[in-house]
């Protein structure tokens, strides 16, 4: 019998160690082909069908509900701190009103969870831009941005938020997910697995193949965590102490309080025009 070929996106975070380190050194299967790469490329391959199946931005699956369905159990979450998500800022947030903050582009939902955070919950307005985040320098604005022009605040993901974060160059650094649980008592998911509408009605047997294998991985991983967060702590690089604490705060099921997490910031992006109504109620399989 001939076997499926699965095309499957990797976000390439250190986030994503505990279960994707397993998945290299265990899942032996030529026809599963992986695509590593920053959310927001994984959310457009998805969307346009160059990948079957992949972890992408929670704020993807809102703005395109009809294309996907979430797999059951999986998700790039946190209760609390996250560690890996942060506006890095000059001025306090009630004082952004009108400034100009740089947006990593490799963000999606993030982008739109620290709007929501600053105009729903802070009240203000600032000025949005989209750039690359280097962490030598703090930013460095995409082609056609006012080059030299100053950002009072930025937005870093992933790794990048890591590394900033260790640098401590700016005096107000806010936590996006643990801003999120205190204003709404709720976890923030900010990714999901996702498997594409199409794909997963003429292939489920291998869908189901590949989630029972990535929540194998996920078991194995929180058991092996220590020697994982040493092997992948160099890539920051960061003590193995600190890696091993970042990835325990790490959560990667969809409990029922992820999913009521990720119903209200639907809600939201719904509410902003930022999301599709069709998202809500979530379609997971």
């Amino acid at each position: 019998m001939q076997k499926t070929t699965a095309r499957i996106g990797m976000v390439n975070f250190i986030n994503t160690a505990p279960i994707y380190d397993v998945w290299q050194r265990t899942v032996h299967r030529p026809e599963w082909r992986i695509t590593e790469a920053p959310p927001t490329a994984l959310n457009r391959m998805l969307f346009n069908n160059e990948l079957d199946l992949g972890f992408i931005s929670s704020h993807e699956y809102a703005a395109h509900p009809s294309q996907y369905r979430i797999l059951s159990d999986l998700s790039i979450s946190a209760t609390g701190p996250v560690g890996s998500v942060f506006l890095f800022s000059t001025l306090k947030p009630h004082d952004l009103s009108e400034k100009r903050i740089l947006l990593s582009s490799k963000s999606q939902t993030s982008a739109c969870l620290v709007k929501i955070i600053l105009e729903e919950f802070y009240r203000v307005y600032p000025i949005y831009v989209s750039g690359e985040i280097r962490p030598d320098s703090g930013v460095h604005p995409n082609p056609g941005e006012e080059t030299g022009e100053s950002v009072s605040a930025l937005l870093a993901i992933g790794d990048d938020a890591i590394r900033l974060n260790s640098i401590g160059n700016y005096p107000v650094s806010l936590d996006l997910s643990e801003v999120w649980l205190r204003h709404t008592g709720l976890p923030f998911v900010f990714a999901v697995w996702a498997v594409r509408e199409d794909f997963f009605t003429k292939h489920p047997d291998c869908v189901n193949e590949i989630h029972q294998e990535l929540l194998r991985c996920i078991s194995i991983g929180k058991e092996e965590l220590s020697e994982i967060s040493r092997r992948v702590a160099p890539r920051i690089p960061m003590p193995r102490d600190e890696c091993f604490a970042y990835l325990s705060g790490m959560e990667y099921g969809l409990e029922p309080d992820k999913q009521k997490a990720l119903n209200l910031f639907f809600e939201y992006l719904i509410k902003r025009g930022e999301g599709a109504a069709e998202a809500l109620p979530l379609r997971i399989c």
